[in-house]
């Protein structure tokens, strides 16, 4: 019985050869009789024998592993990693997932899902990750909502939802202007005219500014004038999210709807305006973006934009494994079409609108 990591030599051991031959078996090299082959393979099976991801790639400068570097595992990173994991099947390729779970280089918890919140320690994750990884233990990444330019890396990287607008880098994203501008125009569409914007710091990210611009493109084309006041900028951390909700449903006009910029923050408003005493969607319309499986889980039901994220994955996975086979993606930043998901969280606005302050009306009307 051999306790512990079982290692070539534990092999050569058994099967009563050399470690030398069970390298030549290992990697497929002439010399051995058929049946010392067949011994030792029996013999690897038996035991359960891997080499290791650093011994092959100094043997073969290549390990066949493709990293999945993500900020935390969250919502979105989770549904991505299923379409990463279809994607790798058949592919000659191995995946492993590498996540610091939310801890800064520091070890201090940031306390924010996703990568692009306001901690000054997320900011350049991905290299941090990169270095430790790259080289012995993988031959290409993809990295999960970074927050720098990845161009400069070592390895072949492709970038899902980035935060920075590099056209050069292979990425894969969703088309967040117009997903922007589908769940504003629904809640024009129902007559609000009222309508906060929950979005993510800071606004220079990527995908932050991307949606900002769909929802200020929407409001323009129906001619509603954009109100700053009505635009809250807050990570997907419960507590700051939750800050930003209040805030925008203290004030003296406040909105009748709020389209939140991911699943995550929606799902906060929600909750946050329960316990003020709304009612959704009779007093407050929400609409989220990602359309995450949490989305249909809540009460009321989440009207959302869809992002197809497994997609997203499996689509980062087959351009990585492209470049890594020698050739060129048919095209490096690959946008993929967002829906309007409707559910039951978005109604008509209210004929008065309630204050969160005793629950009066502060527009005329009788309270309902």
């Amino acid at each position: 019985m051999i306790s512990g990591r079982v290692t070539i030599r534990d092999v050569a051991e058994q099967a009563g050869v050399s470690v030398a031959t069970v390298s030549k078996v290992l990697n497929d090299r002439y010399g051995v009789a058929a049946a010392t082959v067949a011994r030792v393979r029996a013999v690897i099976a038996e035991l359960g024998y891997e080499s290791s991801l650093v011994a092959r790639s100094l043997r073969n400068q290549r390990t066949n592993v493709i990293g999945i570097l993500v900020w935390a595992i969250e919502p979105f990173s989770a549904e991505l990693l299923k379409g990463a994991a279809r994607a790798i099947r058949d592919s000659g390729y191995e995946l492993v997932i590498y996540s610091a779970g939310g801890q800064g280089a520091g070890g201090q918890g940031a306390g924010d899902q996703g990568a692009g919140g306001e901690g000054s320690e997320k900011i350049g994750w991905e290299s941090r990750y990169l270095s430790r990884l790259s080289g012995t233990l993988i031959d290409g990444a993809v990295l999960v909502t970074p927050t720098v330019h990845t161009s400069r890396s070592d390895i072949p990287v492709v970038a899902v939802d980035p935060h920075t607008d590099d056209e050069g880098a292979p990425a894969v994203s969703a088309d967040n202007v117009r997903g922007a501008a589908l769940a504003t125009e629904h809640l024009i569409a129902l007559g609000h005219r009222r309508i906060g914007f929950l979005g993510r710091p800071p606004r220079s990210l990527a995908s932050t500014h991307q949606r900002e611009i769909g929802y200020r493109s929407a409001l323009a084309e129906a001619d509603i004038p954009f109100d700053p006041d009505l635009v809250r900028m807050a990570g997907y951390q419960e507590e700051t999210s939750a800050e930003a909700v209040r805030e925008l449903l203290s004030l003296p006009d406040r909105p009748t709807a709020i389209f939140a910029a991911n699943d995550v923050s929606a799902i906060v408003t929600m909750d946050v305006a329960v316990t003020l005493g709304m009612r959704v969607p009779d007093d407050l319309s929400i609409i989220g973006f990602d359309n995450v499986p949490e989305s249909r889980m809540t009460d009321p039901a989440l009207t959302t934009i869809d992002q197809p994220i497994q997609l997203m994955g499996q689509r980062a996975v087959e351009m990585l494994v492209e470049i890594l086979s020698g050739g060129e993606p048919a095209e490096m930043h690959t946008r993929l079409p967002t829906r309007l998901v409707e559910r039951a969280s978005c109604a008509a606005p209210p004929r008065a609108v309630r204050s969160i302050v005793g629950l009066r009306p502060t527009s005329g009307g009788v309270p309902r």
